[in-house]
Formats: C-alpha cells, sequence, structure tokens
C-alpha cells in the first residue's frame, strides 16, 4: 500500500509541475516567445531553478523577439528585464569588422580588392561579404557570419544595439548598371547566429550613419539628406525625429553617441560639430573645432568625443577630444603613421581600434596614458573593400 501510494504521488506531483523537455541544456523546442512567460510562471511556481534558467536563456538569446512580443516583455518584472539583457551582454568582448563594398575607401584612396579564398561552406562565391572577429587570445582574424545577399553594395549604416548587429540603408546597383538606395535593415543576432529582417527605413538612404542610443537605433541623413529617425526596438517602429540642420551635411559625416546625446560632425563643413538633446528632440550648434580637415571618423569614450583627422602631407593623424561636459575643444595632438590611410574606429574598454584593410592601430585612452600604442595588429588578410569596425560580446561555450 505504502509503495502504490509513492507512485500515486509522484504521478500527481509530476502533473502539476511539468519540466521543460528533457532537461538537456542545448536545445528546448517547445519554449517559444508566445508560451515562455507561461512555462516562466509554472517553473516559479514549481521552484524548477533548472527550468527558470532555461526560460530566461531563451529570452536572453532572443532578446529582440521578446521585446517585440505583446503581453510577454510588459508582464516581466524590471528586476528580469535586467536579469536577461545582462545575460545577453555576458561573454567575451570582441573587436569586429564587416565588409562593404566601396569602391572609393573614406577621404578619396583607392585601394584594390585582394582575391577571396573560401573560409566557410557556401563562400565560394566572391559576393559575399563576411564578418570577422579578432580573437582576444590569437589575435588571429575569425569568419563570424556573411552579410544577406540582400544587403546593398555600399553606403550601408552598420551599429551595434543591445548586441546585436543592425545593418540599414545602402545604394544596391543593378545589373543594367542603375543605383537605388535601399530602405531594408537587417539584424545578426550573434547568441543564434541568425539574420533576421527588420522594419523598413521610413525612406530609402545612402550614406547614413547608424547609432544607438538609449536603446534606440539613429538613421542620420544620407546622401543629399537631412532627415533623422528612429527606431523603437519595442514597437518595431521607425518614426521621424528633428532632421539636420539646412545646409550642415550633405554627406559623408560622422556619428557617435555620448551620454544620452547624439553628436555629428565631417561633412563640406568640417570644423563644425552639432548635438542633438533627445528630451527636446532639438540640435544645437557646438563650439566649432579648429581643424579644417575632413576626419575620418569620430568615436565617444566617456564623456569625450574623440575625433580623428587624417593629414598625409605630414604623414600622420591630429586627434581632438571634446569635453561634452564642459563643452570646451582639447588637442589637435599629432602623431605620424607609416601608412596614413582613412580608417574607421571602435572602442573596446579604454582602447579605440583605429582599423583599415592595411592596419589596426590602438589608440590608448585612460586618464594619462592618451596615445598610439606600439603594438599594430594585422588587418584580416584576405579582406576585400572598406571595414566598418564594431564590438559585439560572443558567447564561446553556446
Amino acid at each position: 500500500m505504502e509503495a502504490t501510494e509513492g507512485k500515486e504521488s509522484e504521478k500527481s506531483s509530476g502533473d502539476e509541475c511539468s519540466h521543460l523537455g528533457s532537461g538537456e541544456a542545448d536545445t528546448s523546442p517547445q519554449i517559444s516567445a508566445e508560451n515562455c512567460f507561461e512555462l516562466l510562471t509554472e517553473a516559479k511556481r514549481c521552484g524548477a531553478q533548472r527550468d527558470q534558467d532555461r526560460v530566461y536563456g531563451y529570452m536572453s538569446d532572443h532578446y529582440l523577439t521578446v521585446l517585440r512580443t505583446p503581453g510577454l516583455f510588459g508582464r516581466l518584472t524590471a528586476g528580469e528585464r535586467e536579469r536577461i539583457l545582462a545575460r545577453r551582454m555576458e561573454g567575451e568582448k570582441v573587436l569586429a569588422v564587416a565588409e562593404t563594398c566601396e569602391v572609393l575607401d573614406r577621404g578619396g584612396s583607392r585601394e584594390n580588392s585582394r582575391p577571396q579564398s573560401p573560409l566557410l561552406p557556401g563562400m565560394e562565391d566572391s559576393n559575399h561579404r563576411r564578418v570577422f572577429c579578432l580573437h582576444p587570445e590569437s589575435q588571429e582574424w575569425e569568419v563570424l557570419t556573411v552579410l544577406p545577399e540582400e544587403v546593398p553594395d555600399k553606403g550601408s549604416g552598420i551599429c551595434t544595439l543591445y548586441n546585436y548587429l543592425f545593418v540599414a540603408g545602402g545604394m544596391r546597383t543593378h545589373p543594367d548598371g542603375r543605383s537605388k538606395a535601399s530602405d531594408q535593415v537587417f539584424s545578426f543576432n550573434p547568441r543564434t547566429g541568425l539574420w533576421s529582417p527588420v522594419r523598413h527605413l521610413s525612406q530609402p538612404r545612402c550614406q547614413l550613419r547608424l547609432v544607438s542610443m538609449d536603446g534606440f537605433l539613429y538613421a542620420i541623413g544620407g546622401e543629399c539628406l537631412f532627415t533623422v529617425e528612429r527606431y523603437d526596438p519595442r514597437a518595431d517602429r521607425w518614426t521621424p525625429v528633428a532632421p539636420l540642420p539646412k545646409g550642415s551635411f550633405a554627406v559623408a559625416h560622422e556619428a557617435t553617441s555620448c551620454g544620452g546625446e547624439l553628436f555629428v560632425s565631417g561633412g563640406s563643413l568640417f570644423y563644425r560639430l552639432l548635438r542633438y538633446d533627445s528630451r527636446r528632440d532639438e540640435w544645437e550648434e557646438c563650439p566649432f573645432n579648429e581643424s579644417r580637415r575632413r576626419s575620418t571618423d569620430m568615436v565617444a569614450h566617456r564623456s569625450l568625443v574623440y575625433r580623428f583627422d587624417v593629414d598625409r602631407e605630414r604623414a600622420g593623424v591630429s586627434v581632438y577630444k571634446y569635453n561634452t561636459v564642459v563643452k570646451v575643444w582639447h588637442g589637435g595632438a599629432f602623431f605620424p603613421l607609416l601608412n596614413p590611410l582613412p580608417f574607421r574606429c571602435a572602442v573596446l574598454g579604454d582602447r579605440i581600434y583605429c582599423l583599415n584593410r592595411s592596419q589596426t592601430l590602438q589608440f590608448e585612452v585612460r586618464e594619462g596614458q592618451e596615445g598610439y600604442l606600439p603594438e599594430v595588429l594585422p588587418p584580416p588578410s584576405e579582406a576585400r573593400g572598406s571595414l566598418v569596425p564594431f564590438v559585439l560580446s560572443l558567447n564561446r561555450d553556446k
């Protein structure tokens, strides 16, 4: 009788608290955006910590889907939202670069393409543009993914948000030679290795700047465009915000975010710097920069905006800093370079990586130690076209 009662008790307990799948850590096909909140609630009720972790892991791995699913993100507690986002940002922060098919590098220099050798299955077609990541220990470049074929040939905006890579707009060249700006947007999820389409821009843009700030994406300007639009990943919607002042930047501007504000420079008026206040939805003029040269890129670190101007005549680069707190420019420090070609920048820790297809420089930005470091990392050996750098967090244990 006691044995029978024990079996009935086990059966009753199993009916009340059903575990997710077989308990294997690698797959849980029954978890989806539509049912994960109910599964999480059930796991909490039964005290099944392992099942809770699996649901949190799913939400972290599919964060954008969770944001966009009605009745899911809004039902999570503030602590749970912070937990799944923090989990998503865990892992090794690595420098990564995307190949673009720009014919002309920034600043007007021309580089010849190098032949590609296949590195991944299906990459034998030379039209595939790759995304490389730099392995922190070996300091060697590895292929992370390839850009979707639908991504235009050139002029796309690229940035990261919530540890997703976003690629927006660009100029697609058709077989008949016609070129047309694109409004398409794609995202890459390094947790799943998958690309997904995102809501289209409200208008086609080429040579735009794509910047993330405070949980939003900003598509800034473009060729002969002064309009700016903002993407809300929770609503999956682009909405217009205040446009750039007329006559400021027809093309080739730089943009970055710092302290909850957008900063835009470059273009045809090289010395200008504009600041966007999202709370007031307004652009305002900042103090002018003394340089009259075109900047090769501009990035932010803490409260400082760093602007890099390549000077080929003197074979080097000038670095200017704008303090966003006291609103003052500093510097103009000059650093000689053996190969002063235009480059793009990305911030990783206390270093700014300045990268083109010929070299990868490291600029130290810790207080009291600013300057280029002696070690120069090699770029991806078989990279083609121009390279756009960014930072992703990779979980190599998955």
